[in-house]
């Protein structure tokens, strides 16, 4: 996931570093090193009669540091025999009174940190911003990371060395506070068991079609079968062609009751009859498929809304692509308008090497994701953790 983030930022670190790396050769804080025109070498050389006069001047009462000539060579960078020569005659005194430092010193010290200037914001940061976007991290997202990077490395001032780490520092932050902690579900049907009610806890799944939705209930049957749980599938999907053999099927192997109807009866319907045997029967869980409805069609929606009020869910989960996109924020959006949805899976995230969309749904849904579906096998899914997607971004 962001498989370029950490190469960018290094790339935007070092620029940054390296524009405040190295003071000017010729003038440091507005003082001038004394050159003069050598016509033979055809170049400016530091002037020595000049230098010399600023020895006398500095031996009679300022001075200097024992380390002044390797500062001079490597601050002002002017590796050259003459200044070698006259720097090392100079005396290595300096004033002990508090508060006194020496110009080489106040130099050394300011060209080991590096402050960010919003100019330089602007320039990596639009590159930032752009690295976002094409990591599927919606525009609004992408905007709300940069703005708040903004307010947390401008004009703060840091060594160089710890540019890079600050500002990946901070971008953990930005994204652990847009994604929302994912609850537990087992601690939530856990809990229903214990106050005695006698009534199951009942999960409704929705999502636009083609997402892999009743395969993740599936996959869900199976997480929690292994958690000690017992459960029914309702087959409330009875519009599309195969789905009750689909979900019926899945049963099969895993063990699990089926609930289903005739194709074109009342989906609400089903999922009744499945809460009505869960409590006969003292089955702890309750899992509702329902056909893939396009989130555009709020007739369709309206459908998926009955079911919600009939059999009246503990929890609605979306079940949408990770590989979607920008798109799938819309259909997130549009079923929670409907239904108002509690959580989110996201399937294929095993074919997806950008992670924005995990980024986008959080931030734009306000609702945690809970599971990431990994593969095709009952096993490929997994409990969504926002350390676990910040350490993958590359942070």
């Amino acid at each position: 996931m962001f498989g370029k983030l950490k190469e960018k930022l290094k790339t935007w670190t070092k620029k940054v570093s390296e524009k405040t790396r190295t003071p000017d050769k010729k003038e440091v804080k507005g003082i001038k090193l004394p050159t003069k025109f050598d016509p033979g070498r055809q170049k400016f050389e530091p002037d020595l009669r000049k230098l010399q006069e600023i020895e006398q001047t500095i031996k009679k009462g300022e001075g200097l540091e024992k380390k002044s000539k390797d500062i001079v060579k490597k601050g002002l960078e002017v590796p050259l025999k003459e200044i070698d020569e006259t720097v090392s005659s100079i005396a290595p005194q300096t004033s002990s009174e508090p508060g006194t430092e020496s110009f080489f010193k106040k130099v050394t010290s300011k060209i080991s940190k590096t402050k960010i200037s919003e100019k330089d914001f602007e320039i990596y940061g639009e590159e930032l911003e752009m690295l976002l976007l094409e990591n599927n991290v919606a525009v609004e997202v992408a905007e709300k990371v940069i703005k708040k990077l903004k307010e947390k490395i401008i004009g703060k001032e840091l060594l160089k060395k710890e540019v890079e780490e600050e500002i990946k520092g901070h971008l953990k932050e930005i994204i652990n506070d847009i994604l929302i902690e994912p609850f537990n579900l087992i601690e939530k049907i856990d809990n229903k068991k214990s106050d005695q009610s006698k009534e199951p806890y009942v999960v409704l799944f929705c999502g636009i079609n083609g997402t892999g939705k009743t395969t993740s209930i599936a996959k869900i049957a199976k997480y929690l079968k292994k958690k000690d749980i017992s459960c029914v599938l309702a087959a409330a999907d009875t519009f599309r062609a195969a789905s009750i053999e689909q979900i019926e099927k899945h049963g099969n192997k895993l063990g699990i009751k089926v609930i289903s109807n005739k194709y074109g009866s009342d989906p609400a319907s089903v999922g009744f009859d499945a809460i009505q045997y869960a409590k006969k029967n003292m089955i702890d869980c309750v899992l509702i498929d329902t056909a893939g409805r396009m989130h555009t069609s709020k007739n369709l929606l309206r459908e998926i809304e009955k079911i919600a009020k009939v059999c009246k869910p503990d929890i609605k989960i979306f079940v949408g692509e990770a590989i979607a996109g920008n798109d799938i924020l819309e259909q997130v959006r549009n079923f929670d308008w409907a239904i108002g949805i509690d959580g989110i899976i996201l399937t294929k995230a095993d074919t997806d090497e950008k992670g924005g969309t995990a980024l986008s749904v959080g931030y734009t849904s306000k609702k945690p994701i809970l599971f990431l579906g990994t593969g095709q096998e009952y096993e490929k899914i997994e409990v969504f953790s926002k350390r676990k997607f910040v350490k993958e971004l590359g942070l």
